[in-house]
């Protein structure tokens, strides 16, 4: 796990090269909406994409991360499949319905029953190197959703020079992004984390949360502003130093939010002193989200080893899976 970690920018780079020569069909419906269908590493790719292309998506766009779909789901969708194995079988519950309803359906994985059903109902599908968790290939799931939506004129192009410059960004700022996150790791041995972040990077946060639930075999919580300040808040009443926040930041986030974030330590620090900021680096959204991913997960992989743990590690979920294929 942890050389596929050291290892994104160049998943990122490959993926980038995949998405530039992908073949898909054009869809002969117009498209008024876009569902993306993935679970865990597979489909938190498509919480953070549908984030940042908020400002510059002409329709809506929508994730699922169950058995179903939703009842608008019509030959004017896009559905697109994610999932990293192909055998994912929420996901392909998901998928036999959108075929059902005669969507435009676009498959992301590496084989398995997705790249069957998408051969035999001759359906798009963009094929991503196999053999890895799912948890560590979101570099090629993350980045095919940007070329998918970009063949489909749902977004435009810039998302390309910013997907190279984070690239960039992440080769350039590498040693320090270890030297940090061995820092905040640190501050979390022996604590309960509690994580913050904005609106807008809410599925950056809740990829961080999932990676220290895999990768360091801990539980967390995560809340988002300025949600949490209608209810969260009013929660800290107890004094607790096994608490630790963590505050993702970006120097450029919403004024009000910045206010709000500053009220929010003032109160939080009278029940615990772990509080910790950490600030995205990065000129687009596309960077900073990236940024922050990367760090996340050296965060998530300093803390396996400083708890003794096997990161790769993930017994109980294959344990379900297994009882799961009996039933």
């Amino acid at each position: 796990m942890k050389s596929l970690v050291a290892n994104f920018s160049k998943q990122l780079t490959e993926a980038i090269n995949i998405g530039n020569n992908a073949k898909l069909t054009a869809s002969k419906n117009k498209i008024s909406n876009v569902l993306i269908c993935g679970l865990g590493g597979s489909g938190i790719g498509g919480n953070i994409v549908s984030e940042l292309v908020i400002g510059d998506a002409n329709v809506p766009i929508n994730v699922t991360k169950g058995y179903f779909i939703p009842a608008y789901v019509n030959e004017n969708t896009l559905v697109i499949i994610s999932s990293y194995s192909g055998n994912t079988e929420e996901t392909l519950n998901c998928m036999e319905l959108a075929i059902s309803k005669n969507a435009k359906i676009v498959g992301i994985t590496s084989g398995g029953k997705v790249l069957e059903l998408c051969k035999s109902n001759s359906l798009d599908c963009i094929l991503v190197p196999g053999g890895m968790p799912p948890r560590a290939c979101l570099g090629y799931s993350l980045t095919q959703l940007f070329f998918v939506l970009n063949f489909f004129t749902i977004i435009g192009n810039k998302f390309k020079n910013e997907l190279d410059a984070s690239v960039k960004l992440l080769d350039a700022e590498e040693n320090n992004i270890l030297s940090e996150a061995k820092i905040i790791a640190q501050k979390l041995v022996g604590k309960t984390p509690i994580l913050y972040a904005t609106t807008n990077n809410e599925g950056m946060l809740i990829r961080f949360r999932q990676q220290l639930n895999e990768n360091s075999k801990m539980l967390c919580w995560h809340q988002i502003i300025p949600e949490m300040n209608h209810n969260e808040l009013v929660g800290w009443r107890d004094k607790n130093e096994n608490l630790s926040v963590l505050i993702f930041r970006d120097k450029d986030e919403y004024e009000r939010n910045n206010f709000r974030i500053n009220i929010n330590k003032e109160t939080i620090s009278k029940y615990t002193s772990n509080i910790t900021e950490v600030y995205s680096k990065g000129s687009s959204a596309i960077e900073k989200t990236i940024y922050l991913i990367h760090l996340g997960d050296w965060i998530s992989i300093f803390l396996a080893e400083m708890r003794g743990f096997d990161a790769s590690e993930i017994a109980v979920i294959n344990n379900l899976k297994s009882a799961l294929s009996k039933i």
